[in-house]
This record gives structure tokens, C-alpha cells and sequence, in this order.
């Protein structure tokens, strides 16, 4: 049966087709599809996690970074005025430390830390006399509704496990077809010293030096692991060892991506990266399935576990109008505000 555009609640907003494959995999429920405004460019899937009704969008195909995904929420919200918040879903490039120990497959969450938000405009900031970079702005937190969920979520998990393993298993059950959204296995899971770049040439890392490879103990099994800290979004890819581990050292990154920062102060919004790759030169897509896969069962476990009564008392989404305490401004960009990649 259709519903109405205002009995709708939830964003979820994808940048790739393969991220919003893994969202529709996770919808309980799939609901017949409704007339939107003529200024409304978005594709949507209509459906539900548990009580919530969810808007799904994706951008355009093969375009990315932070405007784009702001002209994609504003008209998300303008035809669905109801939407209390946004949850951004997809893959990411993960920071590999001895602590947190994130590897591909691990799921990253926004979430505050001191004066962050959750979420760091990487390349929007001013250069000083120095030469380092220094942030001149902020991005606002995600709602408070969801970091209640999130804490309750984590003392769950250290007492139960989290539930992301049997949603994986439930999507290929219910999806034979997704078999490529499985588990690579750890043997496929290369981390390269940050100053040992990838030769252009090769599409794999094959041939790539094994004596350069970090080895890292063996973990008991392969559920994902979810780790919780400052994203760093901008509009360009970070593909360089040596750049990622400066930045995340100065801000306490956990995680690399390109769309978040176009939502945070327009829409109240938390960000999950499932990490597919280490944000180096030998990024691949061997794990991006798989990946958004993981971030897609994350987003599901929220929801599930969100009560509805919550995200109704929940302020509606005012589009276009800055939330509270928006303040991310900018007198020399770190990078060009275009999309490309950052190399040594």
C-alpha cells in the first residue's frame, strides 16, 4: 500500500548503486514508489526498518563529494518534509593503527569527540605561517536521539555481540544473487607501510612488494568490528599513506570519505563508512561490496534499536536553513574544492 510523503522519517543517503543495493537489502519491508515534485531530480526506494518508515537516495551515477550530496538531501527533504534526520551510508578509507585496529570490512561511526563533532571538513581550513593546515570551522554533532541508540548499542555489544553478522547472513539468504557482498576473507586483506606507494600500472596489488606488507595478529572471526570516532570528509580522494596518517594524527581521524560535510549542518545526520580500503595508493575495489554491506547491517541494528516514539518528538529537518551552532568557514582551502585526488 503507498504511504504519504509525510509519513516518512528517516534519510538514508548513498554516493554508489552498490551502497544502495546493500540499503534496499536491509529494508524489512519495500513500498510501492510516489509521485515527487518536478524539482525533485533524486531516485528514491521507499521502504521500512522496524517502525521506521526510510527514504533511500543515491547520487547521480559517477558524480561525487560534498555539493552533491547537499543538493541530494535538500530536495530529499523538501518532498519528504517529515524527515527527522539523514543517515549517510557507504565505504570509507580507514586509518590502520595498532589502536583502534580497524581493517577492511570494520565499520566506522561518526561520534563527538572534544570540540569535533564526529565529522571533519579535511580540506576547508587555512594555511598558516607555518605551513600546517588548522580548521577554521566545525561541523555539527549528529542528533541527540541517535547517540542515545549508539551508546545503548555498544553496552548491547559488550554483553551480546552486535547483530550485523546475521543481517549479512539474512541478506544473502533472502539474495542469492548478493554473493559479491560477502566476506573476501582476511587473506585478501593487504596493509602496506604508509611511504610504499602502488605501482600505477598494476590494477591489483599482486605484484606489489610482500616484504613491504605490515603483518597484524589474527582476529577469532570476521564478524566486523565497529569503531566509533571522527570522519574526515572532503572533496577529494585520499589515496596517500603518508598525507592520511599526518591528518588523522592532527584530528584523531578513524576514517576517510567524500559527502558528509555537505550534510552535517543542513541536515542532522550520522555518518557510517564501512572501510574498504586503508585511504592509500593501493586502494581497490575488492572490498567495496562487502563493505557497504557491513555499514548497510550497522544502519539497520540503529534503526532497529531506535524507538519510534524517539525520532518522532525529534525536530522535522528545515530545508536549507543552517542547523544551531553551524560554523565552518574558510579563507584558503587545503586542496582545490573540486574532486581529485591528493598525491604526495
Amino acid at each position: 500500500m503507498r504511504k504519504a510523503p509525510e509519513e516518512y522519517t528517516v534519510g538514508w543517503i548513498c554516493a554508489l548503486p552498490l551502497e544502495m543495493a546493500a540499503a534496499r537489502a536491509m529494508l524489512d519491508k519495500i513500498h510501492p514508489s510516489i509521485p515527487t515534485p518536478p524539482n525533485d531530480h533524486n531516485s528514491y526506494i521507499l521502504g521500512s526498518v522496524g517502525p521506521h518508515n526510510i527514504v533511500v537516495a543515491c547520487l547521480p551515477a559517477g558524480v561525487y563529494g560534498i555539493a552533491r550530496a547537499a543538493i541530494v538531501a535538500s530536495q530529499m527533504v523538501a518532498t519528504f518534509s517529515s524527515i527527522r534526520f539523514s543517515l549517510m551510508v557507504g565505504i570509507g578509507g580507514g586509518v590502520p593503527n595498532r589502536e583502534p585496529d580497524i581493517r577492511l570490512g570494520d565499520v566506522v561511526v561518526s561520534k563527538p569527540s572534544g570540540r569535533l563533532g564526529g565529522v571533519v571538513q579535511y580540506d576547508y581550513g587555512k594555511t598558516v605561517a607555518s605551513g600546517r593546515f588548522e580548521q577554521t570551522g566545525s561541523l555539527n554533532k549528529p542528533p541527540q536521539t541517535l547517540l542515545t541508540t549508539i551508546a545503548k548499542m555498544q553496552a548491547e555489544s559488550m554483553v551480546c555481540g552486535s547483530r550485523i553478522a546475521s543481517h549479512l547472513a539474512e541478506m544473502v539468504l533472502k539474495h542469492p544473487q548478493m554473493q559479491k557482498f560477502t566476506y573476501p576473507g582476511h587473506d585478501r586483506d593487504y596493509l602496506f607501510r604508509a611511504e610504499y606507494d602502488h605501482a600505477e600500472s598494476n590494477p591489483t596489488c599482486e605484484s606489489c612488494d610482500p616484504m613491504q606488507r605490515l603483518s597484524r595478529p589474527p582476529r577469532t572471526n570476521n564478524t566486523p568490528i565497529v569503531h566509533y570516532g571522527i570522519v574526515a570528509s572532503g572533496n577529494q580522494v585520499m589515496k596517500h599513506g603518508t598525507t592520511r596518517d599526518l591528518l588523522a594524527e592532527e584530528h584523531g581521524i578513524m576514517c576517510f570519505e567524500m559527502e558528509a560535510a555537505g550534510l552535517m549542518d543542513t541536515f542532522p545526520c550520522l555518518v557510517i563508512r564501512g572501510i574498504s580500503d586503508y585511504a592509500d595508493s593501493h586502494k581497490n575495489k575488492e572490498w567495496q561490496e562487502y563493505a557497504a554491506a557491513a555499514a548497510a547491517a550497522y544502519a539497520k541494528e540503529l534503526l532497529c534499536m531506535t524507538p519510534a516514539r524517539q525520532v518522532e518528538i525529534t525536530p522535522k529537518t528545515v530545508d536549507g536553513e543552517p542547523r544551531q551552532g553551524a560554523s565552518c568557514g574558510s579563507e584558503k582551502s587545503f586542496g582545490k574544492r573540486r574532486r581529485e585526488e591528493i598525491d604526495p
